[in-house]
């Protein structure tokens, strides 16, 4: 499927990585918002502050420090 990254199908989408590309995490922002009932583009907004900055790889975020973020927010 082209829709899926290359995270989301080898190690980090397995959950042997803890950081997902950038790109894959705002792929999963709408099932996200819909699950913690938020919306896409503030889930979206939270990707984009806590991404980071890959040096020979794409841009990627921690999948646990946004989980926590996710937690803390309210809608």
């Amino acid at each position: 499927n082209s829709n899926v990254t290359i995270d989301a199908a080898t190690s980090s989408g397995s959950g042997l990585d803890p950081h997902i590309t950038v790109e894959n995490a705002l792929k999963q922002a709408p099932r996200i918002a819909d699950a913690r009932h938020v919306s896409t583009s503030r889930v979206a907004d939270l990707i984009q502050h806590r991404k980071q900055r890959g040096v020979l790889t794409n841009d990627y975020v921690n999948v646990l420090e946004l989980n926590i973020a996710l937690d803390k927010m309210k809608d």
